[in-house]
């Protein structure tokens, strides 16, 4: 199966997380890839990396990608992303694969579609979750579920800054 989460609303990591967070407490073994969130400290992923039955893998670096004019090294972290998704799916190695922020490295032309879409269709026994903005209306499509978070309110607007514990 395969699932994405997607909109403008914070809780699209956050809800992948806690399906890993179920996913591991049943025991099964889980694959979790981030694009563009390297170099950074987040709560979450120094918890999970104590865990059992879970490999990490971080791509990107700790700048901000500029989606009108990426550098160099971030076609080649998407890229790195990409190639560690394709080998995690075909290893039958995981019973969860998730790939963070990949709706939004296609969007942002890191990566293109088509490479997403080839990660979709690899036939593997792993649930695959697909995370962030702007999911693109033929990964909807090919998806067997699609959760959008929808932004009502947030406090960012009123000049709140990131916390640490909530937002990372």
């Amino acid at each position: 199966m395969l699932q994405i989460y997607t909109g403008n609303g914070k809780g699209k990591t956050t809800a992948a997380l806690g399906l890993i967070t179920r996913s591991l407490g049943n025991g099964n073994r889980i694959c979790l890839i981030q694009f563009m969130k390297k170099n950074f400290h987040y709560g979450e992923i120094e918890f999970l990396s104590k865990q059992e039955n879970i490999d990490i893998i971080q791509t990107g670096t700790a700048e901000l990608v500029d989606p009108n004019n990426p550098d160099e090294i971030d076609f080649i972290e998407a890229e790195k992303g990409y190639q560690a998704a394709k080998k995690a799916l075909q290893s039958d190695k995981y019973d969860l694969v998730v790939l963070d922020e990949i709706n939004v490295a296609v969007k942002w032309n890191l990566l293109k579609l088509e490479k997403q879409l080839e990660l979709a269709n690899i036939p593997s026994k792993a649930e695959v979750l697909m995370t962030g903005r702007y999911a693109s209306n033929e990964i909807i499509t090919k998806a067997d579920l699609v959760t959008e978070m929808k932004e009502i309110k947030h406090y960012f607007n009123l000049g709140i800054s990131a916390r640490k514990g909530i937002e990372y």
